[in-house]
Order: C-alpha cells, then sequence, then structure tokens
C-alpha cells in the first residue's frame, strides 16, 4: 500500500466551507460534523466525522498527498485526520513541502519554469483594469508566483471576465473562478509537475487524484486514476477525461465519497 500515492486538492473536494457543505437534507439527518480550520478565531472548513475516520485509515495506508492553491501558510490552518502527511504540494504546485518545510531546489526549478509568461505584475496590472469596487472585494499575491481576486461573484461583469481571461491566455496564464475567489496562475506553474516529482521521490506505482476545479484539471489527467465530485468548476465547465470519474455527490457527501473511492482503488478494487 505504501507505493499507492494519493494526490487530493482540498477545498471543495476534501475540506468544506459551511455554505458549500451543500447540506440539503432535513437538519435532524445531517452528519455530525468535524472542524478541521479555524480562521481568526472562528471555524472554517469541514469533513463529515465518517470522512474524518477513512481519511485517517488512507493515511496509514497510502501516500497521501494535500494538494493545494493555497500558500503554505494558508494550508497550515488545515489539519486533517491522520499523521501530518509527509509531502505537500501548495500554491498551484509552486511549492512543495517535505515534513512542513520548503523545498527549495523546487521552488527553484519552478521560478525557472514560470519565466516563459508574462511577468506577475502586468497580470496584476490586466487584473485590476477596469475592476470596481462594487464587486472587488479583495486583491491578493500568493508566493510571488500568482495573484487572485475575491469578489462579489453576483456583481462580476461576465464581459471583464472575458476579456481578462483572453488577455491572460495570450499572456501564458490562466484564469480559474472558483466561489468567491478569481485566480490568475503562470501557465507553467501546475499541479501536475509536483505531482511527477512526488511520485518519483517516493516511488509511487499507482497515482489516485481528486478535484473540483480547472486548476485541478492536469493533476487529475495525470494519475493513473482520478475522480471529480459533482460539483465545481469541472461540472460547470462539463470537463471530461479518460480515466476520470463524475461523482454524483455534491459538497461533504462529495468529500466522504472521493476517499472511500480512493481506499478502494487502493486495495486494487
Amino acid at each position: 500500500m505504501s507505493r499507492v500515492l494519493v494526490a487530493s486538492d482540498l477545498d471543495r473536494t476534501l475540506i468544506y466551507s459551511a455554505r458549500a457543505l451543500a447540506l440539503t437534507g432535513p437538519d435532524e439527518q445531517a452528519p455530525r460534523l468535524l472542524c478541521v480550520e479555524v480562521y481568526q478565531g472562528l471555524p472554517l472548513s469541514y469533513v463529515t466525522e465518517t470522512a474524518a475516520a477513512l481519511l485517517a485509515e488512507l493515511a496509514a495506508r497510502t501516500v497521501f498527498v494535500p494538494v493545494t492553491t493555497r500558500t503554505p501558510a494558508q494550508y497550515a490552518r488545515v489539519h486533517l485526520p491522520g499523521p501530518p502527511p509527509r509531502f505537500a504540494i501548495c500554491a498551484n504546485g509552486g511549492r512543495i513541502l517535505v515534513d512542513g518545510e520548503n523545498d527549495a531546489a523546487w521552488s527553484r526549478r519552478v521560478e525557472r519554469a514560470v519565466a516563459d509568461s508574462a511577468p506577475l505584475a502586468a497580470m496584476r496590472e490586466r487584473l485590476l483594469d477596469g475592476a470596481e469596487p462594487t464587486w472587488l472585494l479583495k486583491e491578493r499575491v500568493a508566493e510571488d508566483l500568482f495573484a487572485y481576486l475575491v469578489v462579489d461573484r453576483a456583481l462580476l461583469p461576465a464581459d471583464w471576465l472575458d476579456e481578462t481571461a483572453a488577455w491572460a491566455h495570450d499572456h501564458g496564464w490562466t484564469l480559474s473562478l472558483q466561489g468567491r475567489k478569481l485566480y490568475a496562475v503562470p501557465r507553467a506553474l501546475t499541479k501536475s509537475a509536483a505531482l511527477h516529482e512526488v511520485a518519483a521521490r517516493t516511488g509511487a506505482g499507482l497515482t489516485l487524484a481528486a478535484g473540483d476545479s480547472l486548476l485541478d484539471a492536469d493533476l487529475l489527467a495525470a494519475a493513473d486514476r482520478a475522480w471529480r465530485p459533482g460539483h465545481g468548476e469541472l461540472v460547470d465547465q462539463d470537463w471530461r477525461h479518460e480515466g476520470v470519474t463524475a461523482l454524483e455527490e455534491v459538497g461533504a457527501a462529495a468529500g466522504e465519497e472521493l476517499v472511500r473511492r480512493f481506499l478502494k482503488a487502493a486495495a486494487g478494487e
């Protein structure tokens, strides 16, 4: 089992904010929840207690690697069941953490790879061009690698989004809208590249993956077997790929089902 590597996205794949849990049934039938992240003294992200038990089992039976667009500092707030993962992939593949510490050699490789895209400063300028305070809530830079906006999605102009996405594409960048966050990421900055690196280091013979957004698409395509939940950007775009199974479950129920699928696949089922 130690040669099976499980690489999973976190937000809206394994862990869920209160608004993303999708608890649509009667309240008295809602699953018990475990908080796995606190931000500014308040609970932020959850898994079901069933998913928590399954995750602990998964961590014991496989090489479990969290994969996220979060920065290392944002990732550090997440405390999943089981022992801390030896490897974690952060900043959309821009950072590999080994026992919680940044792998400097990988960071240098990433910096060389993203040099072919337009500079980060140019992408930030384009993101802010035409942005209105009515819908732009925050603007952030992550690890000096990529930028993102926190937006009021209901007020975000479709024409501005289309024009900005076209500019980004022409200049070596990718735009991805996930919930209230609009990410601008260099095209060479991928989760799949980091996955290949960790798989090589661990000698993994089988790689499994899961994710919900377009920034996860290359990760899912690179794995031997992969799954996506019944919600998210990939569903909205009707994204499909050979070897990627689309689940019907949404919200926290999808997170629970994904861990079940990982365990079955790791056992050869």
